[in-house]
């Protein structure tokens, strides 16, 4: 009888193989970095080349070989693969991780940040903590990028919250659930890659995300409408097995720094431009945007609002000294 392997089982006998038959002193290292988005995302080109960076500035010493659209490993298996060495670099959507901490919801909430330099503000005065948490699990972020605002897609023109009453809607986060949940309409978890099924068998009839997103998923083929409702700028997360990275030497750590400084400064350039394309493409292919007006926009707020208190009761002092910190560099902005 025959068995398959999974690509993850293949990996890590190749893995075995390699090692065995390498003389020590003469191996590069090899790292492998598992992300679940496809190729034609922004996040996926940027992780790339970052990988490409890497092995440049060490003349090859670490190569870095990106497996992307969940090919290895599944989002949800990424972190753990990750903190238990199996690969020993992963990214995922940060927001993911809320049930292990309300830190990690900060991105998802709404009208807490709604541009880009307000997201960076909020990345900076959330990066410390994040970091310890990370740190307790053996890990260590690498840079953060994130999505263009997220928006809210329907086969109709939303005018009024009402709408969403018995609406099943996308929802990849707690904090979304929460919020479609605060709206009247029915959250329903579904991975990116899923999503055109999802809309084709009915187990979802509207989505809140970006206009990347619904660019990349050809959103034109099931919706007519996107709301830029300009909610939050969630963010995915690049980052390493702290063992991993120690094994490295000098050298080798200064250019994974390096080359995860200018990903992140990289990357949130193509958040960008991504946004303005993606907008463009939606408008091409029939997609009517708008901006939340009226009743609308107050209810969007509401709603938003009772997130946010929930979040600070939940997060305590912490998010209290966060939410001081990101006002602060706020008005250094300004």
């Amino acid at each position: 009888m025959r068995h398959s392997l999974s690509p993850l089982a293949v990996l890590m006998a190749a893995g075995a193989l390699s090692a065995a038959a390498s003389t020590p002193a003469l191996a590069a290292e090899q790292w492998n970095l598992a992300t679940p988005y496809g190729d034609a995302s922004f996040h996926t080109k940027n992780t790339k080349q970052f990988a490409e960076d890497v092995e440049k500035a060490t003349d090859g010493e670490l190569a870095i070989t990106v497996h992307s659209g969940g090919s290895l490993i599944s989002h949800a298996e990424i972190k753990p693969s990750v903190r238990r060495g199996t690969v020993q670099a992963g990214e995922i959507f940060l927001s993911t991780l809320s049930n292990e901490s309300p830190i990690y919801e900060v991105d998802t909430l709404p009208g807490l940040a709604n541009s880009y330099e307000d997201a960076y503000a909020l990345w900076q005065a959330s990066k410390p903590i994040i970091t310890e948490l990370f740190a307790k699990e053996g890990l260590m972020p690498l840079y953060a990028v994130p999505w263009p605002s997220q928006g809210i897609y329907t086969d109709f023109e939303l005018t009024d919250a009402s709408q969403f009453k018995g609406l099943r809607v996308r929802a990849p986060n707690i904090n979304t659930q929460r919020f479609v949940e605060n709206l009247g309409g029915n959250p329903t978890e579904t991975e990116e890659a899923d999503i055109p099924t999802a809309f084709s068998t009915g187990r979802v009839d509207a989505m809140i995300t970006s206009v990347s997103t619904g660019k990349s998923m050809a959103a034109w083929d099931y919706v007519s409408n996107f709301s830029d409702a300009n909610l939050w700028f969630p963010k995915n997360i690049v980052f390493v097995n702290k063992r991993a990275f120690d094994h490295l030497d000098e050298a080798s750590r200064k250019a994974v720094l390096d080359a995860a400084k200018q990903a992140e400064r990289r990357g949130w350039q193509m958040s960008k431009a991504d946004r303005a394309a993606s907008a463009e493409a939606l408008e091409e292919h029939g997609i009517t945007i708008s901006k939340p007006q009226g009743e609308l926009e107050k209810q969007l707020q509401a709603a938003g609002d009772t997130l946010f208190q929930s979040w600070q009761e939940r997060a305590g002092d912490q998010a209290k000294r966060l939410v001081e910190d990101y006002r602060a560099r706020q008005q250094a902005q300004n």
